[in-house]
Protein backbone atom coordinates (compact mmCIF):
# COMPACT_ATOMS: atom_id res chain seq x y z
CA UNK A 1 0.00 0.00 0.00
CA UNK A 2 1.26 3.45 -0.94
CA UNK A 3 0.32 6.67 0.87
CA UNK A 4 0.17 9.79 -1.27
CA UNK A 5 -0.12 13.20 0.42
CA UNK A 6 -1.60 16.00 -1.70
CA UNK A 7 -1.86 19.62 -0.60
CA UNK A 8 -4.76 21.53 -2.13
CA UNK A 9 -5.50 25.22 -1.97
CA UNK A 10 -9.18 24.79 -2.81
CA UNK A 11 -11.70 24.85 -0.02
CA UNK A 12 -13.69 21.95 1.39
CA UNK A 13 -16.97 21.14 -0.33
CA UNK A 14 -19.83 19.86 1.77
CA UNK A 15 -20.29 16.84 -0.46
CA UNK A 16 -16.67 15.69 -0.04
CA UNK A 17 -16.38 12.06 0.96
CA UNK A 18 -14.36 10.65 3.85
CA UNK A 19 -13.67 13.78 5.84
CA UNK A 20 -11.16 14.11 8.65
CA UNK A 21 -12.22 16.94 10.94
CA UNK A 22 -10.66 18.11 14.20
CA UNK A 23 -12.64 18.96 17.35
CA UNK A 24 -11.87 19.76 20.98
CA UNK A 25 -11.60 17.12 23.70
CA UNK A 26 -15.37 17.35 24.37
CA UNK A 27 -16.19 16.62 20.71
CA UNK A 28 -17.91 19.97 20.34
CA UNK A 29 -19.00 20.08 16.67
CA UNK A 30 -20.64 23.51 16.51
CA UNK A 31 -17.76 24.87 14.47
CA UNK A 32 -18.19 22.16 11.82
CA UNK A 33 -21.54 23.32 10.45
CA UNK A 34 -19.98 24.99 7.42
CA UNK A 35 -18.12 21.81 6.49
CA UNK A 36 -20.92 19.24 6.69
CA UNK A 37 -24.61 19.20 5.77
CA UNK A 38 -27.42 19.85 8.27
CA UNK A 39 -28.50 16.22 8.05
CA UNK A 40 -24.96 15.03 8.80
CA UNK A 41 -24.66 17.52 11.66
CA UNK A 42 -27.89 16.27 13.27
CA UNK A 43 -26.95 12.63 12.73
CA UNK A 44 -23.52 13.02 14.36
CA UNK A 45 -24.96 15.13 17.21
CA UNK A 46 -27.35 12.33 18.11
CA UNK A 47 -24.66 9.64 17.97
CA UNK A 48 -22.29 11.69 20.11
CA UNK A 49 -24.79 11.44 22.97
CA UNK A 50 -24.14 7.69 23.19
CA UNK A 51 -20.48 7.68 22.11
CA UNK A 52 -17.41 7.15 24.26
CA UNK A 53 -16.00 10.66 24.35
CA UNK A 54 -12.83 9.46 26.07
CA UNK A 55 -11.63 8.16 22.72
CA UNK A 56 -9.35 10.25 20.52
CA UNK A 57 -10.92 9.22 17.23
CA UNK A 58 -14.60 8.66 16.49
CA UNK A 59 -15.82 7.30 13.17
CA UNK A 60 -19.27 7.98 11.71
CA UNK A 61 -20.41 6.00 8.68
CA UNK A 62 -22.78 8.41 6.95
CA UNK A 63 -23.53 6.03 4.08
CA UNK A 64 -21.74 3.42 1.97
CA UNK A 65 -19.67 6.09 0.25
CA UNK A 66 -19.01 8.61 3.01
CA UNK A 67 -17.35 8.48 6.41
CA UNK A 68 -16.64 11.38 8.75
CA UNK A 69 -13.75 11.10 11.20
CA UNK A 70 -13.66 13.31 14.27
CA UNK A 71 -10.20 13.67 15.79
CA UNK A 72 -10.10 15.02 19.34
CA UNK A 73 -7.48 17.64 20.17
CA UNK A 74 -7.08 17.44 23.91
CA UNK A 75 -5.72 20.21 26.12
CA UNK A 76 -1.96 20.23 26.74
CA UNK A 77 -1.40 18.05 23.68
CA UNK A 78 2.27 17.22 23.01
CA UNK A 79 3.83 16.80 19.58
CA UNK A 80 4.17 13.06 20.16
CA UNK A 81 0.42 12.92 20.90
CA UNK A 82 -0.30 14.51 17.52
CA UNK A 83 1.90 11.92 15.79
CA UNK A 84 0.08 9.15 17.64
CA UNK A 85 -3.25 10.55 16.42
CA UNK A 86 -2.02 10.25 12.86
CA UNK A 87 -0.88 6.69 13.52
CA UNK A 88 -4.29 5.77 14.96
CA UNK A 89 -5.96 7.20 11.89
CA UNK A 90 -3.72 5.04 9.71
CA UNK A 91 -4.69 1.95 11.70
CA UNK A 92 -8.22 2.51 10.46
CA UNK A 93 -7.50 3.26 6.80
CA UNK A 94 -5.09 0.31 6.63
CA UNK A 95 -8.10 -2.03 6.76
CA UNK A 96 -10.59 0.23 4.99
CA UNK A 97 -11.47 -0.24 1.32
CA UNK A 98 -11.70 3.48 0.59
CA UNK A 99 -8.93 5.04 -1.46
CA UNK A 100 -9.26 8.76 -0.78
CA UNK A 101 -9.52 10.89 2.35
CA UNK A 102 -9.71 14.61 2.88
CA UNK A 103 -8.09 16.26 5.90
CA UNK A 104 -9.44 19.74 6.71
CA UNK A 105 -6.70 21.69 8.46
CA UNK A 106 -8.98 24.70 9.06
CA UNK A 107 -10.73 22.78 11.85
CA UNK A 108 -7.48 22.50 13.84
CA UNK A 109 -7.38 24.60 16.99
CA UNK A 110 -3.92 24.11 18.45
CA UNK A 111 -0.84 26.20 19.23
CA UNK A 112 1.45 23.47 17.92
CA UNK A 113 3.26 24.67 14.82
CA UNK A 114 2.97 22.30 11.84
CA UNK A 115 0.18 20.36 13.56
CA UNK A 116 -0.97 18.90 10.23
CA UNK A 117 2.52 17.72 9.36
CA UNK A 118 3.02 16.00 12.71
CA UNK A 119 -0.33 14.26 12.21
CA UNK A 120 0.71 13.10 8.74
CA UNK A 121 4.21 12.21 10.00
CA UNK A 122 2.70 9.77 12.48
CA UNK A 123 0.45 8.36 9.77
CA UNK A 124 3.37 7.79 7.39
CA UNK A 125 5.62 6.21 10.02
CA UNK A 126 2.82 3.82 10.93
CA UNK A 127 2.26 2.95 7.25
CA UNK A 128 5.68 1.29 6.82
CA UNK A 129 5.61 -2.33 5.70
CA UNK A 130 8.43 -4.58 4.55
CA UNK A 131 6.95 -6.68 1.76
CA UNK A 132 9.56 -6.74 -1.00
CA UNK A 133 9.80 -10.55 -0.84
CA UNK A 134 6.05 -11.17 -1.10
CA UNK A 135 4.97 -12.39 -4.52
CA UNK A 136 1.58 -10.72 -4.08
CA UNK A 137 2.02 -7.14 -2.96
CA UNK A 138 -0.62 -4.74 -1.74
CA UNK A 139 -0.71 -2.29 -4.65
CA UNK A 140 -3.44 -0.14 -3.14
CA UNK A 141 -2.81 3.61 -3.34
CA UNK A 142 -4.31 5.82 -0.61
CA UNK A 143 -4.62 9.53 -1.34
CA UNK A 144 -4.66 11.92 1.62
CA UNK A 145 -5.79 15.34 0.37
CA UNK A 146 -5.05 18.19 2.75
CA UNK A 147 -7.05 21.41 2.40
CA UNK A 148 -7.34 24.60 4.40
CA UNK A 149 -5.21 27.58 5.26
CA UNK A 150 -3.48 25.82 8.16
CA UNK A 151 -1.73 23.28 5.95
CA UNK A 152 0.98 25.71 4.86
CA UNK A 153 4.51 24.63 5.75
CA UNK A 154 7.91 26.12 4.99
CA UNK A 155 10.24 24.34 2.59
CA UNK A 156 12.75 23.85 5.40
CA UNK A 157 10.18 22.26 7.74
CA UNK A 158 8.85 20.04 4.94
CA UNK A 159 12.39 18.80 4.26
CA UNK A 160 12.87 18.13 7.97
CA UNK A 161 9.87 15.77 8.08
CA UNK A 162 10.80 14.12 4.78
CA UNK A 163 14.37 13.51 5.91
CA UNK A 164 13.29 11.95 9.18
CA UNK A 165 10.87 9.61 7.41
CA UNK A 166 13.45 8.56 4.82
CA UNK A 167 16.10 8.01 7.48
CA UNK A 168 13.70 5.97 9.62
CA UNK A 169 12.51 3.86 6.70
CA UNK A 170 16.06 3.20 5.53
CA UNK A 171 16.95 1.97 9.02
CA UNK A 172 13.85 -0.25 9.08
CA UNK A 173 14.67 -1.68 5.66
CA UNK A 174 18.17 -2.60 6.81
CA UNK A 175 16.94 -4.33 9.96
CA UNK A 176 14.17 -6.16 8.08
CA UNK A 177 16.43 -7.71 5.45
CA UNK A 178 17.23 -11.41 5.94
CA UNK A 179 20.77 -12.46 6.76
CA UNK A 180 21.39 -14.13 3.41
CA UNK A 181 20.76 -10.79 1.68
CA UNK A 182 22.18 -8.19 4.08
CA UNK A 183 25.50 -9.74 5.03
CA UNK A 184 28.45 -7.41 5.79
CA UNK A 185 29.58 -7.25 2.14
CA UNK A 186 26.17 -6.08 0.94
CA UNK A 187 25.67 -3.80 3.94
CA UNK A 188 28.89 -1.92 3.22
CA UNK A 189 27.76 -1.44 -0.42
CA UNK A 190 24.41 -0.01 0.66
CA UNK A 191 26.06 2.46 3.00
CA UNK A 192 28.34 3.50 0.16
CA UNK A 193 25.30 4.57 -1.90
CA UNK A 194 24.70 7.37 0.63
CA UNK A 195 27.53 9.32 -0.98
CA UNK A 196 24.92 10.78 -3.31
CA UNK A 197 23.42 12.69 -0.36
CA UNK A 198 26.73 14.38 0.42
CA UNK A 199 28.11 12.00 3.03
CA UNK A 200 31.80 11.16 2.98
CA UNK A 201 32.04 7.37 3.23
CA UNK A 202 35.16 5.38 4.12
CA UNK A 203 35.10 1.58 4.14
CA UNK A 204 37.84 -0.24 6.05
CA UNK A 205 38.03 -3.86 4.89
CA UNK A 206 39.77 -6.75 6.63
CA UNK A 207 43.18 -5.89 5.18
CA UNK A 208 42.97 -2.33 6.52
CA UNK A 209 41.51 -3.47 9.85
CA UNK A 210 44.36 -5.94 10.38
CA UNK A 211 46.86 -3.18 9.68
CA UNK A 212 45.10 -0.95 12.23
CA UNK A 213 45.08 -3.74 14.83
CA UNK A 214 41.30 -4.11 15.20
CA UNK A 215 41.59 -7.71 16.35
CA UNK A 216 38.57 -7.59 18.67
CA UNK A 217 36.23 -6.75 15.78
CA UNK A 218 37.98 -9.11 13.36
CA UNK A 219 37.83 -11.98 15.83
CA UNK A 220 34.04 -11.89 15.82
CA UNK A 221 33.80 -12.14 12.05
CA UNK A 222 36.62 -14.60 11.37
CA UNK A 223 34.29 -17.62 11.22
CA UNK A 224 32.26 -16.20 8.34
CA UNK A 225 32.94 -16.45 4.61
CA UNK A 226 31.80 -12.82 4.44
CA UNK A 227 34.08 -9.90 5.06
CA UNK A 228 34.28 -7.75 8.19
CA UNK A 229 34.23 -3.97 7.92
CA UNK A 230 34.37 -0.70 9.76
CA UNK A 231 32.50 2.03 7.86
CA UNK A 232 32.63 5.74 8.65
CA UNK A 233 30.07 8.30 7.43
CA UNK A 234 30.97 11.98 7.79
CA UNK A 235 28.59 14.91 7.47
CA UNK A 236 30.16 18.38 7.53
CA UNK A 237 27.26 20.80 7.75
CA UNK A 238 28.71 23.39 10.12
CA UNK A 239 30.36 26.52 8.76
CA UNK A 240 33.35 25.99 11.03
CA UNK A 241 35.69 23.05 11.59
CA UNK A 242 34.25 22.20 15.00
CA UNK A 243 34.70 18.70 16.35
CA UNK A 244 31.88 16.40 15.26
CA UNK A 245 29.16 14.64 17.20
CA UNK A 246 29.85 10.91 16.97
CA UNK A 247 27.43 7.98 16.74
CA UNK A 248 28.66 4.38 16.81
CA UNK A 249 26.60 1.29 16.00
CA UNK A 250 26.91 -2.47 16.42
CA UNK A 251 26.39 -4.17 13.07
CA UNK A 252 26.30 -7.93 13.65
CA UNK A 253 24.36 -8.90 10.52
CA UNK A 254 23.62 -12.37 11.86
CA UNK A 255 24.49 -13.77 15.25
CA UNK A 256 24.58 -17.52 15.77
CA UNK A 257 26.41 -16.95 19.04
CA UNK A 258 29.48 -18.60 17.53
CA UNK A 259 30.70 -21.67 19.44
CA UNK A 260 28.73 -20.39 22.44
CA UNK A 261 25.78 -21.33 20.26
CA UNK A 262 22.36 -19.77 20.73
CA UNK A 263 19.29 -22.00 21.04
CA UNK A 264 17.61 -22.76 17.70
CA UNK A 265 14.30 -21.26 18.82
CA UNK A 266 14.10 -17.60 17.76
CA UNK A 267 17.62 -17.61 16.29
CA UNK A 268 16.00 -16.33 13.08
CA UNK A 269 15.45 -13.04 14.90
CA UNK A 270 19.20 -12.50 15.07
CA UNK A 271 19.06 -10.74 11.71
CA UNK A 272 18.23 -7.63 13.75
CA UNK A 273 21.42 -7.80 15.80
CA UNK A 274 22.66 -5.02 13.52
CA UNK A 275 19.87 -2.61 14.54
CA UNK A 276 22.25 -0.28 16.41
CA UNK A 277 24.22 0.26 13.22
CA UNK A 278 21.01 0.72 11.19
CA UNK A 279 19.98 3.54 13.54
CA UNK A 280 23.32 5.27 12.97
CA UNK A 281 23.04 4.84 9.18
CA UNK A 282 19.44 6.08 9.15
CA UNK A 283 20.37 9.07 11.31
CA UNK A 284 23.25 10.04 9.03
CA UNK A 285 21.02 9.80 5.95
CA UNK A 286 18.48 12.02 7.71
CA UNK A 287 21.10 14.63 8.62
CA UNK A 288 22.40 14.73 5.05
CA UNK A 289 18.97 15.05 3.43
CA UNK A 290 17.91 17.93 5.66
CA UNK A 291 21.34 19.59 5.42
CA UNK A 292 21.81 19.69 9.19
CA UNK A 293 24.00 22.57 10.32
CA UNK A 294 26.33 20.44 12.38
CA UNK A 295 29.37 18.24 11.92
CA UNK A 296 28.64 14.60 12.65
CA UNK A 297 30.23 11.21 12.08
CA UNK A 298 28.65 7.77 12.11
CA UNK A 299 30.82 4.69 12.64
CA UNK A 300 29.56 1.12 12.27
CA UNK A 301 31.30 -2.22 12.70
CA UNK A 302 29.89 -4.83 10.31
CA UNK A 303 30.48 -8.53 10.99
CA UNK A 304 28.76 -11.90 10.90
CA UNK A 305 29.16 -14.18 13.93
CA UNK A 306 29.22 -17.70 12.52
CA UNK A 307 30.41 -21.22 13.40
CA UNK A 308 33.17 -22.72 11.28
CA UNK A 309 36.62 -24.30 11.51
CA UNK A 310 38.02 -20.78 11.55
CA UNK A 311 35.64 -19.31 14.11
CA UNK A 312 36.76 -17.76 17.38
CA UNK A 313 36.93 -20.19 20.31
CA UNK A 314 35.90 -19.61 23.93
CA UNK A 315 39.13 -18.90 25.77
CA UNK A 316 40.83 -17.05 22.91
CA UNK A 317 42.69 -13.87 23.79
CA UNK A 318 42.72 -10.92 21.37
CA UNK A 319 44.49 -7.57 21.40
CA UNK A 320 42.09 -4.69 20.73
CA UNK A 321 42.76 -1.52 18.75
CA UNK A 322 43.29 0.27 22.08
CA UNK A 323 46.15 -2.08 22.93
CA UNK A 324 44.17 -3.71 25.75
CA UNK A 325 43.84 -7.50 25.69
CA UNK A 326 40.54 -9.35 26.02
CA UNK A 327 39.89 -12.95 27.02
CA UNK A 328 36.86 -14.14 25.05
CA UNK A 329 35.08 -16.46 27.49
CA UNK A 330 31.80 -16.40 25.57
CA UNK A 331 31.65 -15.94 21.80
CA UNK A 332 28.00 -14.84 22.10
CA UNK A 333 29.11 -11.69 23.92
CA UNK A 334 30.41 -10.47 20.60
CA UNK A 335 28.80 -7.06 20.19
CA UNK A 336 30.97 -5.50 22.87
CA UNK A 337 34.07 -6.73 21.03
CA UNK A 338 32.94 -4.99 17.85
CA UNK A 339 32.11 -1.79 19.74
CA UNK A 340 35.36 -1.86 21.70
CA UNK A 341 37.45 -1.27 18.59
CA UNK A 342 34.89 1.08 17.01
CA UNK A 343 34.71 3.30 20.10
CA UNK A 344 38.46 3.72 20.52
CA UNK A 345 38.90 4.34 16.79
CA UNK A 346 36.14 6.99 16.78
CA UNK A 347 37.56 8.80 19.78
CA UNK A 348 41.13 8.73 18.49
CA UNK A 349 40.46 9.65 14.84
CA UNK A 350 37.63 12.19 15.12
CA UNK A 351 38.11 13.67 18.64
CA UNK A 352 34.34 14.18 18.92
CA UNK A 353 32.37 16.39 21.32
CA UNK A 354 30.64 13.25 22.52
CA UNK A 355 30.09 9.63 21.49
CA UNK A 356 26.73 7.85 21.61
CA UNK A 357 26.81 4.15 20.79
CA UNK A 358 23.76 1.98 20.11
CA UNK A 359 23.56 -1.80 20.25
CA UNK A 360 21.22 -4.70 20.73
CA UNK A 361 23.75 -5.73 23.34
CA UNK A 362 22.16 -7.80 26.11
CA UNK A 363 19.09 -9.88 26.82
CA UNK A 364 19.45 -8.69 30.41
CA UNK A 365 18.21 -5.22 29.46
CA UNK A 366 14.95 -6.79 28.26
CA UNK A 367 14.60 -8.51 31.62
CA UNK A 368 15.12 -5.13 33.29
CA UNK A 369 13.12 -2.78 31.07
CA UNK A 370 11.07 -4.93 28.69
CA UNK A 371 10.07 -3.21 25.47
CA UNK A 372 9.24 0.16 27.05
CA UNK A 373 12.66 1.70 27.63
CA UNK A 374 16.17 1.37 26.26
CA UNK A 375 18.95 1.26 28.81
CA UNK A 376 21.14 4.36 29.09
CA UNK A 377 24.64 4.11 30.54
CA UNK A 378 26.86 7.17 30.54
CA UNK A 379 29.92 8.83 32.03
CA UNK A 380 28.37 12.29 31.62
CA UNK A 381 25.34 13.77 33.38
CA UNK A 382 24.79 16.57 30.86
CA UNK A 383 24.68 14.21 27.88
CA UNK A 384 22.43 11.83 29.81
CA UNK A 385 19.97 14.61 30.61
CA UNK A 386 19.86 15.70 26.98
CA UNK A 387 19.22 12.14 25.81
CA UNK A 388 16.51 11.51 28.39
CA UNK A 389 14.69 14.73 27.45
CA UNK A 390 14.92 14.01 23.73
CA UNK A 391 13.61 10.48 24.28
CA UNK A 392 10.61 11.75 26.23
CA UNK A 393 9.72 14.25 23.49
CA UNK A 394 9.62 11.67 20.69
CA UNK A 395 8.42 8.77 22.89
CA UNK A 396 11.60 6.76 22.40
CA UNK A 397 12.13 6.43 26.10
CA UNK A 398 15.38 5.82 27.99
CA UNK A 399 16.07 4.74 31.56
CA UNK A 400 19.46 5.52 33.07
CA UNK A 401 21.24 2.53 34.54
CA UNK A 402 24.26 2.50 36.86
CA UNK A 403 27.95 2.43 36.12
CA UNK A 404 30.38 2.01 39.03
CA UNK A 405 34.01 1.00 39.49
CA UNK A 406 32.91 -1.83 41.79
CA UNK A 407 31.53 -3.66 38.76
CA UNK A 408 35.00 -3.73 37.21
CA UNK A 409 36.12 -6.69 39.29
CA UNK A 410 33.44 -8.80 37.57
CA UNK A 411 35.16 -8.44 34.19
CA UNK A 412 38.78 -8.54 35.28
CA UNK A 413 40.64 -11.52 33.82
CA UNK A 414 43.46 -13.59 35.26
CA UNK A 415 44.90 -14.16 31.80
CA UNK A 416 44.33 -10.81 30.04
CA UNK A 417 43.44 -7.20 30.81
CA UNK A 418 39.77 -8.14 30.93
CA UNK A 419 37.26 -10.82 30.02
CA UNK A 420 34.20 -10.26 27.85
CA UNK A 421 31.59 -11.63 30.29
CA UNK A 422 30.84 -11.69 33.98
CA UNK A 423 31.03 -15.33 35.01
CA UNK A 424 29.72 -14.65 38.52
CA UNK A 425 26.28 -13.75 37.17
CA UNK A 426 24.01 -10.75 37.55
CA UNK A 427 24.26 -7.16 36.29
CA UNK A 428 24.63 -8.39 32.72
CA UNK A 429 23.78 -5.09 31.05
CA UNK A 430 25.86 -3.02 33.47
CA UNK A 431 28.98 -5.16 33.18
CA UNK A 432 28.65 -5.00 29.38
CA UNK A 433 28.52 -1.20 29.58
CA UNK A 434 31.37 -1.19 32.09
CA UNK A 435 33.37 -3.21 29.57
CA UNK A 436 32.69 -0.65 26.82
CA UNK A 437 33.65 2.25 29.07
CA UNK A 438 37.18 0.87 29.24
CA UNK A 439 37.62 1.73 25.58
CA UNK A 440 36.84 5.42 26.06
CA UNK A 441 40.43 6.43 26.70
CA UNK A 442 40.36 10.23 26.85
CA UNK A 443 37.32 10.93 29.03
CA UNK A 444 35.17 11.93 26.06
CA UNK A 445 31.51 12.35 27.10
CA UNK A 446 29.98 9.01 26.17
CA UNK A 447 26.62 7.28 26.34
CA UNK A 448 25.76 3.68 25.58
CA UNK A 449 22.18 2.84 24.57
CA UNK A 450 21.26 -0.82 24.93
CA UNK A 451 18.30 -1.10 22.54
CA UNK A 452 17.82 -4.89 22.60
CA UNK A 453 14.21 -4.56 23.73
CA UNK A 454 13.35 -1.66 21.44
CA UNK A 455 14.81 -2.37 17.99
CA UNK A 456 12.23 -4.93 16.89
CA UNK A 457 8.60 -5.41 17.84
CA UNK A 458 6.55 -8.50 17.00
CA UNK A 459 3.35 -6.75 18.03
CA UNK A 460 3.87 -3.23 16.76
CA UNK A 461 4.00 0.07 18.61
CA UNK A 462 2.54 3.55 18.47
CA UNK A 463 4.37 4.52 15.27
CA UNK A 464 5.15 1.13 13.74
CA UNK A 465 3.03 -1.81 12.66
CA UNK A 466 5.36 -4.57 13.85
CA UNK A 467 8.90 -5.54 12.90
CA UNK A 468 11.79 -3.09 12.76
CA UNK A 469 11.12 0.11 14.70
CA UNK A 470 14.09 2.35 13.72
CA UNK A 471 14.35 3.16 17.43
CA UNK A 472 16.90 5.89 18.02
CA UNK A 473 16.75 7.75 14.71
CA UNK A 474 14.13 10.21 15.90
CA UNK A 475 15.61 10.33 19.41
CA UNK A 476 19.11 11.28 18.23
CA UNK A 477 17.76 13.70 15.64
CA UNK A 478 15.84 15.44 18.45
CA UNK A 479 18.98 15.48 20.61
CA UNK A 480 20.78 17.30 17.80
CA UNK A 481 17.94 19.71 16.98
CA UNK A 482 17.40 20.79 20.56
CA UNK A 483 21.00 21.06 21.73
CA UNK A 484 23.52 21.31 18.91
CA UNK A 485 21.96 23.17 15.95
Amino acid sequence: MTIQINYKSTGLKKNSNNLVLFVDENFNIKGLKKYISNIEFSYISDLLKISDLKKELLIFEINSKKTIFLVSIKKDLKISDVENLGAKFHSYIDYDKKKEYLVNSDTINSKIKNFTEYFLHGLKLKSYKFDIYKSKKNKKIISINVVGNKNKISTQDYLRFKALEEGSFFARDLVSEPGNILHPDEYAKRINTLKKFGLKINIYDEKKLKKLGMNALLGVGQGSIRGSYLVTMEWNGAKNNSNPLAFVGKGVCFDTGGYSLKPAKFMEDMTYDMAGSATVVGLMKNLAIRKAKINAVGVVGLVENMVSGNAQRPGDIVKSYSGKTIEVLNTDAEGRLVLADALTFTEKKFKPKFIVDLATLTGAIIVSLGSEYAGLFSNNDKLSKQLLEAGDKVEEKLWRMPLHKNFDKLINSKNADMQNINYVGGAGSTTAAQFLQRFILNKTPWAHLDIAGMAFSKYGGALNSGGATSYGVRLLNKLIEDNYE
